[in-house]
């Protein structure tokens, strides 16, 4: 237990800029929430982003895992590849985005894999979409993604 401490003291977000960061450091950072992969609605007048419980047809919604992760641009041309360069223009990305929350010098949050050593922590305590979301392919017609809004936060 004390070296599970020790890592999470001295946990490797703390000392890299995310652009310092390698592939594999960069991946873990994602919780796994899955909620950057559901469809946004976006007033034209307010930018304001509305985020709906209608996932990306690409999503397993009862992992919150994307099913085809590594070559998901070939099936969704408008999926965004987050990085580092990208991160700050990307207002619609969730306030509880762990790229956003180290980006704006916060801390991860005490469910974060990272820090309980358990991928399955970020579904075990809520805070994913897993199980709660319907897949893109199961609307009948755009103007239905009104009714899906939702405050995931």
């Amino acid at each position: 237990m004390r070296e599970n401490n020790k890592k999470i003291k001295h946990g490797f977000w703390r000392n890299k800029l995310l652009s310092e960061m390698s592939y594999e450091e960069w991946e873990s950072i994602c919780d796994g929430c899955g909620k950057c992969c559901v469809l946004k609605l976006q007033d034209v007048d307010t930018e304001q982003t509305f985020y709906t419980d209608v996932s990306c047809k690409l999503l397993d919604c009862k992992t919150a895992q994307c099913s085809q992760y590594k070559n998901r641009k070939s099936y969704v041309h408008d999926c965004i590849s987050l990085s580092p360069d990208n991160l700050a223009s990307l207002n619609w990305m969730p306030d509880s985005c762990s790229y956003k929350l180290i980006y704006n010098g916060f801390e991860l949050p005490d469910w974060h894999p990272l820090i309980t050593g358990r991928r399955a922590s970020t579904q075990e305590t809520g805070n994913s979409i897993a199980g709660r979301v319907t897949p893109e392919t199961e609307l009948g017609s755009e103007e239905e993604l009104f009714e899906h809004i939702i405050d995931w936060d």
